[in-house]
């Protein structure tokens, strides 16, 4: 891997401008509160984060890290954004949450440093953010451990997801800040599979994530056209 930092200065940019608001459950950052049970749930059922070391990539304020580690697990969550990890380690401390570090690192750089030394790894909501998806999923599975997981989140290109994802929630119904995803970077499960088995992990299983704008609630579905979720296994040898 260069030595080239993955990331896009806009984005860093954007959610560094809106870093004192992870925490406001009420904030852009709503929907993320609002699915973190179903995602905490969804990755906990698979691999059992009780006593596990886990590592997420695009931490952000650290909503699913603080999670994953009132789960048992001890969490390190890496991010770009200074300003979004000094909110998660403020927030760590006043909620006493010891089981949790945070470090100002690329998945690239960490993967250099410490290869196959995680047994879960997490990358939520963040390959459509960076220049290189395919560069964060190989640095994923070189920094889980042999059998361990590896988790993504992400959103599909296609035209229903053009639609609801940015037509829908950013124009029409406000749910996020206009301009937050663009449709060129949103990845389909088959490419995102494809990424992972060139990488050396295994794809387990896909799941959709809905949300019903009448009762306002998300929930996990078999529809993967919009949001969905991918779970993966490194080979043991």
């Amino acid at each position: 891997m260069s030595d080239t930092v993955n990331a896009d200065p806009a984005e860093l940019a954007k959610f560094s401008e809106l870093a004192h608001r992870w925490w406001d459950t009420e904030s852009e950052f709503r929907p993320l509160h609002q699915i973190n049970p179903l995602r905490l749930d969804w990755i906990d059922t698979q691999c059992g984060l009780q006593g596990k070391r886990v590592l997420d990539v695009g931490c952000g304020g650290g909503i699913l890290a603080d999670s994953m580690a009132r789960k048992g697990a001890n969490v390190t969550g890496i991010d770009l954004s200074s300003k979004a990890l000094r909110v998660a380690q403020l927030h760590a401390l006043e909620a006493q949450t010891g089981n949790i570090q945070y470090r100002e690192i690329s998945a690239e750089a960490l993967a250099r440093e410490e290869a196959a030394s995680f047994d879960v790894v997490t990358c939520m909501e963040m390959l459509e953010h960076v220049p290189d998806p395919g560069s964060v999923v190989r640095a994923c599975a070189q920094l889980v451990r042999p059998g361990g997981w590896v988790f993504f989140s992400t959103i599909h290109r296609s035209p229903k997801a053009f639609l609801l994802a940015i037509v829908g929630a950013e124009y029409v119904l406000n749910m996020l800040p206009r301009g937050t995803h663009e449709y060129a970077k949103m990845i389909r499960p088959s490419e995102l599979a494809a990424s992972c088995r060139m990488a050396g992990l295994d794809v387990k299983g896909t799941q959709g994530l809905g949300y019903n704008p009448l009762t306002r609630r998300y929930a996990l579905t078999k529809d993967t056209s919009v949001n969905y979720l991918l779970s993966t296994q490194r080979a043991l040898t």
